[in-house]
Order: structure tokens, then C-alpha cells, then sequence
């Protein structure tokens, strides 16, 4: 019996070919990306010449070398059951809300789409998109996030020598001056959704958040926006993830480690979330959702 995509656990090119609404044979290759996780398989779409190149190698000087096949697209498939269409258009328009507040800067554009899924005789909605591939590295608000956190993580992503040749300041101080410009910029636009819009994309999760080669931040899961809500229940995702209290938790650890802004627990955004109560109680829900995935730590994959 075939596998319903949703409930396998990886996918690779020929899986991707089965699926009733992709063209088989089709102009581009698809292969899983390391980033794939808890909430949606992610193929990144390469051009089958880059592949190729890849694979077999370019001589340049006299220097065989193989170049890395960069990603074209990402292709997003989301393992969520829609109780019904009405289901997934919500999910739509709240994309369509965060996309208003934080795209194109702050985060990658994806044009999300509705098709019919064949499976075991019968079409159920499945809700697919085609992103922006972002370069970049990780951005993890519970890491460190000093001067020479920020440098390393661009070293790892840049040739820093050539980056850095035209800064008249130390490099690691230019560097650190950008990101916290460019994070105070994409900071104050999710506060301002989770002030107008009330809702919260996924802010906690492990490579939810990238830091691009130029300094910026961006929002590349978008699979999993909550309403903000301070009441006393608190709101748990359904994989049993109190996703909005760390989400708030996780913007809270970015002001304070980018831009050095002292903890208020006057603040509009925060209020109810600071309450050392419910903070615990978050605690306990956090750990209960790592126990049920067999996952140590306080943050968790896409």
C-alpha cells in the first residue's frame, strides 16, 4: 500500500515524482533538505546541470572542483490533515498577514498553494509552497549572540576576506553594527504584527530564523503562526508545543542579546507572558513536548 507523504518520515526525488499534481518527467531535480523537520518536508528544487556539475566536476586552471548545486526553489509540503478547505484557507490568510508585515525584508517569499492529493482512492487538500531559497546561517535565539558569536557565524557562510577588506572599522565590530541594525529593523515589524495582527509565526524553533550573508534576518518557516493570546489556558500547537509563549520568549531574547534593551515586564507585547508562573508552566509543557519526541533541549526542528 502506498505511504501517505505526510506520515513518511523522508522523501527523495522518486517520491516527489508520485505525487499526482507534479509533472513526471519534470525540468528540475528534488532532493531533501537538512532543515526538513517536525512540520513539513523540505526539497530543495536544483536544476538537473548544476546536479550534473556537482557530481562530475568543472576544471578550472587545471583544478578539478565540485561546486555545490544551489537550491532554485524550496519546495514546502506540509504534513498537516485539513479537517476541511475552509481549514486550509485560514492557515492561507495567515500567511497572507505575516507576509503583510514581514516580506519581502524579513522574510522568504513563498507562494503557497492548495492541490488535490491522490491517496489510497480518494483527493484530500494538501497545502504546498514554493519558497525563496535564503543563504545564510542559523539563527538561534537561545545561542549566543555576542560579537564574536555574529563573526563566527559569518565566517562560516562568507568569504570574510573579501567581505571585509573595504571595512574601515574592525570587521567583527562592523559586522556586530550591521546585524543589530538590521535586527532592530525586522524586530520592531513583528512586534507590530503581534501588536495589530495578534499573531506570532514560529520564532522558536531551530532553524526557523536565518542570518543571511549581509547581515539581515529572515523568517523561513512560516507553517506554523499562532494567534497571541495571554490567557490564562495556555496555547499549545498541535504536536502539544506551547508555541506562542516561546515564540514571545524567543523575540524577548533577541531585544535583549542584539539590541541590548533591558527586560520590561510593562511591555505591551510581553505582559501576561512574563509571569513567573506561567513561565513555569510553559517549562513543563516544553519538556513534556521533548519527552514525547525522544528530543533533549529547549528548541526543536521545523
Amino acid at each position: 500500500m502506498l505511504l501517505d507523504i505526510r506520515d513518511k518520515l523522508r522523501l527523495d526525488h522518486s517520491d516527489i515524482f508520485q505525487l499526482n499534481f507534479i509533472r513526471n518527467p519534470g525540468s528540475f531535480v528534488f532532493r531533501r533538505y537538512y532543515r526538513s523537520g517536525l512540520r513539513s518536508h523540505v526539497m530543495a528544487v536544483l536544476r538537473p546541470e548544476d546536479v550534473r556539475r556537482e557530481k562530475e566536476g568543472v576544471v578550472k586552471d587545471g583544478v578539478r572542483w565540485f561546486p555545490k548545486a544551489k537550491p532554485v526553489k524550496m519546495l514546502r509540503i506540509f504534513r498537516t490533515r485539513f479537517g476541511s478547505l475552509d481549514d486550509a484557507t485560514q492557515e492561507l490568510n495567515r500567511v497572507k498577514v505575516v507576509e503583510k508585515y514581514l516580506a519581502p525584508e524579513y522574510m522568504a517569499r513563498s507562494s503557497e498553494f492548495l492541490v488535490d492529493y491522490r491517496i489510497h482512492g480518494k483527493y484530500e487538500t494538501l497545502l504546498c509552497g514554493l519558497q525563496e531559497y535564503v543563504e545564510g546561517e542559523i539563527l538561534d535565539p537561545w545561542g549566543p549572540l555576542d560579537p564574536p558569536a555574529l563573526w563566527a557565524l559569518f565566517c562560516r557562510m562568507a568569504d570574510h576576506e573579501t567581505h571585509g577588506s573595504g571595512l574601515e572599522k574592525d570587521p567583527i565590530e562592523k559586522w556586530t553594527e550591521t546585524v543589530r541594525k538590521m535586527a532592530e529593523k525586522a524586530l520592531t515589524q513583528i512586534r507590530k504584527m503581534i501588536r495589530d495582527a495578534r499573531l506570532v509565526p514560529d520564532l522558536a524553533g531551530i532553524g526557523n530564523l536565518v542570518l543571511t550573508p549581509s547581515g539581515g534576518i529572515k523568517l523561513v518557516d512560516i507553517n506554523n503562526i499562532s494567534e497571541v493570546s495571554c490567557v490564562a489556558d495556555i496555547f499549545c500547537d498541535d504536536k502539544g508545543y506551547p508555541v506562542c509563549d516561546k515564540s514571545v520568549e524567543a523575540l524577548l531574547l533577541m531585544e535583549q542579546k542584539l539590541l541590548g534593551r533591558p527586560l520590561d515586564k510593562e511591555d505591551s507585547v510581553y505582559g501576561a507572558f512574563l509571569d513567573a508562573d506561567r513561565m513555569k508552566e510553559v517549562q513543563t509543557l516544553e519538556t513534556l513536548f521533548h519527552r514525547s519526541r525522544g528530543v533533549a533541549g529547549s528548541s526543536y526542528p521545523i
